[in-house]
């Protein structure tokens, strides 16, 4: 048994309500469960309920154990004495109000249908990393369709709240919370941190006062990066890229915290997607896009944002896919799958953060567009889903795809899946 399989047990009323009593004999009238409490506090505040004669309104306290109450503090805790109902699987201990007076107590072993706790010790159970693999084909596609929906807004809203406070972190600087979202995002999953480090220690108002020369953006960013660290040889590029790095580090006495060359990895990656030619084509983008953060959020089209990110990187990058190290053929800009990744991880949550902030409701619904625009992922994630019958046709599908495995499946979270909660719906 679980707290959270009672707190579902109790939002969902699935017990046998005949002949409601406490564990006192009084009897017991549900007319309202009261609301589901994430936060610190009772579980179920605004609870209405009927014990014996009299009507109470407060909220329910849900444990597996009563004498978890005492183990919990409730008992010297002001914020639960508002409590008017303890709802437990078994009733060990009687337990008194900070008053001294006994806590009205349900006890629920016994009420729940076996079938219903046996089909939930399944689901937990499941060595499947979708745990509800085998009982999936039984639910209507409505249901499906409305979990995957519940999950791209969540997943949207957490990312939403992230470049929220990076904004404040960045005095509500909207143009350097764009540039560093950005530069994290380009560095993909293998490389997202070393490239965020990288853009908050060097700061985007300074590489706009060199804008219109590319190799001063270079030299910047390659530099801090640990890329030029004890870089020899006769490469025109590469010396410089030295001399114009130590120029404009002396003149701006940025951070000293610079990254080094073990912080990037390159294993197991293609060399188009070595963090180098990322890094260039970064620079390319902040060299071509002036005030891109305004470009970004104006967008109206996934095929407008697809233009402005299909960039050629300066032609040593074209050559190399690392310093003096050249491939066999010529390196391509960064392809479509790679542009559709930045604008679903990037642009899309932009967009809806900052319609957030600003109350622009027709801002968030371009996003939401916009993300239904973008051709569905292609990842072993969504590949999984597909063997088991869940197709994805847009963006907007497989975001909610990815959510409900990382953040519901894989935590076995089937409790709070519309499709958990309907194979487990008595």
């Amino acid at each position: 048994m679980s707290e959270s399989f009672l707190h579902y047990i109790w939002q969902c009323q699935y017990f046998a309500r005949t002949d409601l009593r406490t564990t006192n004999g009084d009897a017991l009238t549900i007319f309202h469960p009261g609301v589901r409490n994430t936060h610190a506090g009772p579980d179920f505040p605004q609870a209405r309920l009927q014990i014996d004669t009299m009507e109470w309104v407060g909220s329910v306290e849900i444990h597996i154990l009563a004498s978890q109450w005492v183990d919990h503090r409730h008992d010297t805790d002001p914020a639960y004495d508002n409590v008017v109902l303890h709802v437990v699987w078994k009733n060990d201990r009687p337990v008194l109000r900070s008053d001294g007076s006994v806590m009205p107590t349900l006890e629920l072993y016994g009420r729940i249908d076996e079938t219903l706790i046996a089909n939930y010790k399944i689901l937990v159970n499941s060595p499947w990393l979708i745990p509800c693999v085998e009982q999936f084909v039984q639910v209507p596609p409505i249901i499906k369709v409305d979990m995957i929906e519940k999950a791209t807004s969540i997943r949207l809203e957490r990312k939403t709240q992230t470049i929220l406070e990076m904004l404040k972190s960045n005095n509500h600087d909207w143009e350097e919370t764009c540039y560093q979202l950005l530069a994290r995002n380009f560095g993909f999953r293998v490389n997202a941190e070393p490239f965020l480090m990288l853009a908050r220690t060097v700061p985007l108002k300074i590489l706009l006062k060199h804008a219109d020369k590319l190799l001063q953006i270079e030299a910047f960013l390659f530099g801090h990066a640990g890329f030029l660290d004890d870089m020899k040889g006769n490469d025109d590029y590469v010396n410089r890229l030295i001399r114009e790095y130590e120029l404009l580090f002396n003149k701006y006495k940025v951070s000293r915290a610079r990254l080094s060359k073990a912080q990037w990895r390159f294993l197991r990656l293609r060399p188009a997607n070595f963090p180098t030619i990322r890094l260039a084509q970064f620079c390319v983008l902040i060299h071509t896009h002036r005030q891109l953060f305004s470009k970004l959020i104006t967008a109206t089209s996934a095929n407008q944002l697809v233009e402005l990110f299909s960039l050629q990187q300066s032609p040593y990058w074209k050559e190399h896919y690392h310093f003096m190290k050249k491939g066999k053929g010529e390196m391509p800009s960064m392809g479509l799958e790679s542009i559709y990744m930045i604008i679903i991880n990037t642009v899309v949550p932009l967009m809806v953060a900052y319609g957030k902030q600003r109350d622009d409701q027709e801002m968030i619904d371009r996003a939401f567009m916009m993300l239904q625009e973008m051709p569905v992922e292609s990842n072993t994630i969504i590949r999984q889903w597909r063997k088991f019958g869940m197709s994805a046709v847009t963006g907007f599908d497989s975001q909610g795809l990815i959510e409900m495995h990382d953040h519901f499946c894989v935590k076995h979270r089937c409790l709070d899946c519309s499709i958990g909660a309907y194979i487990l719906k008595p």
